[in-house]
């Protein structure tokens, strides 16, 4: 559904995306984490067309994205991480609104917003003004309005930032139905527990994908094993531990350390031993200069 062969956009000097390669399968759901600046929002609007693309190709449920973008558009939904909401319209004035943009006749309209609005339990709030929506409610609002043209592939950027955890949880059970009614997903996200929940993650960093797997599949990928330390003076103990032999890491992990060991190398008894965190092979990933 969605194919990128050595996409590169250029800023001047500045390479922002530096040659992709990925592939994204109908129904899947593909997730690209990194840091601020890595590049992921510069991909998805290359993606969505609304950026040019300095070299390289996409294609987009079908369409080349630099040939016949106005096809592409017509066949996405891109929830941007600003998305243009109208603060003093109501939410179903908003969606109202993009109806009309999406040049959607008011009997398809009315047919598909009660089906948006118990999707979303957003029902309650459709006389309320956008700007007085809690930031959870803003971004299903956002997402309702990108749904109502029918998209067969869509694209957020970073859709849950600043999302309190009960609504990113409902934003997720929200997709998750969309992508079992056969729906296309590709977002950015900075959380590695929503990287958890995509089927491929692909780690970016500087303009490049680095690492790209199942979630499961990068987190057993390191060589090295990791144990869980916990700590009672965490800055003293990372100390200590990396002089440890055949410790190749200590990294924090919350309350806890997490120590990686050379697999021929013993842990110390009150280790425990567990599956690294995404968190831990992005870092490890970076470190070992991927």
């Amino acid at each position: 559904m969605i194919q990128a062969r050595a996409l590169t956009k250029q800023f001047g000097p500045l390479t922002a995306v530096d040659a992709l390669t990925f592939d994204v399968a109908e129904g899947e759901v593909f997730g690209i984490v990194g840091p601020d600046g890595a590049g992921k929002t510069t991909t998805l609007r290359m993606l969505a067309g609304v950026a040019g693309i300095t070299a390289g190709s996409a294609r987009v449920a079908g369409h080349d994205v630099a040939r016949a973008t106005q096809a592409v558009k017509d066949s996405i939904g891109y929830m941007a991480q600003r998305f243009g909401l109208y603060g003093d319209l109501t939410v179903g004035e908003n969606m109202r609104f993009y109806a009309d943009l999406f040049g959607i006749d008011a009997a398809e309209r009315d047919r598909l917003a009660p089906r948006l609005l118990a999707m979303t339990r957003m029902e309650p709030f459709l006389d309320r003004p956008a700007a007085k929506l809690s930031g959870g409610m803003k971004q299903k609002l956002a997402l309702m309005c990108t749904l109502l043209h029918h998209p067969r592939v869509l694209l957020l950027d970073e859709p849950t930032n600043g999302v309190d955890p009960v609504s990113r949880r409902d934003f997720w059970a929200i997709l998750r139905d969309l992508v079992e009614d056969g729906l296309t997903l590709l977002l950015t996200t900075a959380y590695m527990d929503e990287a958890e929940r995509c089927d491929r993650v692909a780690l970016m960093s500087e303009g490049r994908i680095i690492r790209c797997a199942p979630p499961r599949q990068l987190r057993e990928s390191l060589p090295e094993t990791c144990y869980e330390v916990e700590t009672a003076n965490q800055q003293a103990d990372r100390r200590r531990l990396a002089t440890l032999p055949g410790v190749t890491a200590v990294r924090p992990a919350g309350s806890v350390l997490h120590v990686f060991l050379e697999p021929d190398a013993a842990p110390e008894p009150a280790w425990k031993k567990i599956t690294p965190s995404l968190e831990d092979v992005f870092v490890a990933t970076l470190e070992a200069g991927a």
